[in-house]
């Protein structure tokens, strides 16, 4: 076992290693952050065809195929962020900047990953597999030249939430509306910018240890999540009350028993926003992915938001 990289962490801080018995190149590959690649449901659920046996099992195969190449770029950026994150108070337990999963490695085992998700996402469906290109040219150009430009590095980021839901309806072959693309945009973007701003306020002083964030102020990124979670809520209003009349469909003011099931999904999606902007500003979303699994209100609101969107989708 290797020693521990020295951290200027303040005692408050992690300043044990996480205790787990996966192998150091399996955690490598995060696999807590795969709970994101739930993204590519989106379109076939909104559409109301994710029951359909052959739109579930395709997605099913974009879901591994996105876990695939997103644990190739996980890999590769934290090999080449090996320097930095020995000196974060939490990522410097991350395998490869302990020590316990060397960097050729990690380079050998990102190549491994690439040409499965590639080779599935094709045999999948031609556009899914230009999707995870795209993903992947886009993470990679992040990983070594964006992740320090300011704003670049928020879009590169939030573009990988976005291609996630986009690959769900290439994969099915489901056509993303103008309302979809807008709710998924705008989501992701505020789910990025809570990121960096979580960040900023658990790490304070030390927050110049990471280039990404020198460029940004607390109050800036609090604009930009306020903004984007503005534009979201509102864009998913607007298809709740009259995206579907707008695109020729009927409306949805009567549902099951007759209650309009969509605009009544308004409320908790409300509700979970306001949850989550709760922990960006006490600074604990960090990672979204671990927000959403350790916070019992946010997910008890996300199922209540899944169970208007299924009664106001499936049972008109």
């Amino acid at each position: 076992m290797t020693t521990e990289p020295h951290s200027t962490a303040p005692e408050t801080e992690v300043s044990e290693r996480p205790k787990t018995y996966l192998p150091a190149a399996i955690r490598a590959m995060r696999p807590r952050q795969w709970v994101k690649n739930v993204l590519v449901l989106a379109a076939p659920l909104t559409a109301g065809r994710i029951f359909e046996p052959t739109v579930l099992g395709h997605v099913a195969l974009a879901f591994v195929a996105f876990s695939l190449i997103s644990a190739t770029i996980y890999l590769i950026n934290d090999a080449t962020d090996v320097a930095e994150d020995r000196l974060h108070p939490t990522k410097r337990f991350r395998p490869i900047a302990a020590g316990e999963l060397s960097v050729p490695a990690a380079y050998v085992l990102a190549a491994i990953c690439c040409a499965l998700a590639l080779g599935l996402g094709f045999w999948t469906a031609k556009m899914l597999g230009v999707v995870l290109a795209v993903y992947f040219v886009l993470q990679l150009l992040y990983t070594q030249f964006l992740k320090n430009q300011p704003i670049l590095d928020l879009a590169m980021v939030a573009s990988g939430f976005l291609l996630r839901m986009i690959a769900g309806g290439v994969a099915t072959y489901i056509e993303l509306s103008a309302w979809f693309l807008l709710v998924a945009a705008f989501g992701s973007l505020f789910m990025v910018a809570g990121k960096r701003y979580s960040e900023m306020h658990a790490l304070g002083s030390d927050a110049g240890t990471r280039k990404s964030l020198k460029a940004y102020t607390i109050s800036y990124l609090r604009f930009a999540w306020h903004l984007s979670a503005a534009i979201t809520l509102m864009s998913y209003c607007l298809w709740a009350i009259g995206g579907p009349v707008a695109q020729g469909q009927p409306a949805p003011a009567t549902g099951l028993w007759g209650i309009p099931w969509l605009v009544i999904s308004i409320i908790p999606l409300t509700i979970g926003l306001l949850q989550y902007a709760l922990e960006v500003d006490k600074g604990d979303a960090g990672e979204p992915e671990d927000v959403v699994l350790r916070h019992r209100a946010l997910q008890v609101s996300g199922l209540l938001w899944m169970i208007c969107l299924v009664l106001g989708i499936f049972f008109k």
